[in-house]
């Protein structure tokens, strides 16, 4: 059971308004005044008149802009989010009675399914209302937390806690993390503070990650600036298909028709195989800095930038050049405590 409480106009507060989770089929009978079914909080087709034809059936509408800034309303089926649910949870290896740290927005991409999956797997929700340093680290020491996932700016965030914001991690934490690739070199820093990351590729269009970088044991033998770099690699391909897609775009079939094509859906996002099958994301194609005729990769400069001892945050753009047509332009930010020149 949950409960909230509601204040009336009184200054005597409302007694606490009762959800049951109740067996539909075998239904316990308690009443109570202020009682609420789950499933007719929930939206249950039983209590709605509503149903569920078949799972490709929407979902869920989300919406998404990329670096487009042209929302797009992204149509999810129950079968993406099923599938989507039970790949994610078993490949990110969640056991059962997890304890997961909300640092990722429950708005953003179906929450990469895990509204549903730490219910799949009988874990505990630990929710935050602020995505500061002070607050994870608490709530993952008071609450012995096991994952979380995140952008790579909230690693910034943990990375850059002071001192007093600082709790000890006394077992390893999984982060899932995902969204633009991470620095190498912050992927070190993070395993040093005890944090275990998985790097994962998706989009909203594919409902969540759609593959992760899956650890080979015998990587275990490398050195750790070796491994950080394996970690930012992912295994699979950058045109997509299969049943965690989405729909569709709402009511765009002129977008729908630009990157559905020959049965694949195209991401936009490009990489290099390497040998071994895994692939390594280098930029977006829009966003390729082509300099006299030379292909730039913005991820590349980027992750140079951030092996400099005073930077934080980096964002590599294309620049008009009266010579090679564009040149790579740096926004850089520094750590409160350093300072830092052009060269």
């Amino acid at each position: 059971m949950a409960e909230g409480v509601a204040h009336d106009s009184s200054s005597q507060p409302a007694m606490p308004t009762v959800i049951v989770i109740d067996d539909i089929e075998n239904p316990t009978g308690v009443r109570l005044d202020n009682k609420l079914e789950y499933e007719q909080l929930n939206g249950n087709p039983q209590y709605k008149g509503e149903d569920v034809e078949e799972e490709w059936d929407a979902i869920a509408l989300s919406y998404t802009s990329g670096t487009t800034s042209v929302p797009k309303g992204v149509i999810s089926s129950h079968r993406a989010a099923f599938l989507s649910t039970m790949s994610l949870i078993q490949g990110w290896e969640m056991s059962t009675e997890p304890m997961y740290l909300w640092s990722l927005p429950m708005f953003h991409c179906n929450s990469w399914t895990f509204t549903w999956g730490v219910a799949a797997r009988d874990g505990t929700n630990v929710l935050i209302r602020h995505t500061t340093a002070d607050e994870m680290y608490k709530s993952i020491s008071n609450y012995k937390v096991t994952h979380m996932c995140c952008a790579p700016v909230v690693l910034n965030i943990l990375l850059e806690a002071k001192t007093h914001e600082r709790r000890e991690i006394t077992s390893k934490v999984k982060i899932l993390t995902g969204g633009a690739p991470p620095p190498v070199a912050l992927l070190e820093k993070m395993e040093e503070l005890g944090f275990h990351i998985t790097h994962a590729y998706g989009l909203t269009e594919a409902t969540r990650p759609a593959f992760l970088c899956e650890w080979r044991a015998e990587w275990n033998q490398l050195p750790r600036n070796h491994q950080a770099r394996l970690k930012a690699r992912q295994g699979g391909e950058i045109v997509l298909r299969g049943s965690s897609l989405m729909k569709g775009y709402l009511k765009d079939e002129d977008e729908n028709a630009k990157v559905f094509r020959y049965g694949w859906f195209f991401t936009g996002d490009v990489g290099v195989i390497h040998p071994d099958g895994y692939v390594e994301i280098k930029d977006k194609s829009k966003d390729v800095t082509i300099s006299g005729g030379e292909n730039i990769s913005s991820l590349e400069v980027e992750s140079v930038l951030f092996k400099h001892h005073a930077v934080i945050e980096a964002a590599v753009v294309a620049m008009p050049h009266p010579q090679w047509g564009e040149s790579p332009c740096a926004f850089v930010v520094l750590k409160c405590t350093e300072t830092a020149t052009e060269t």
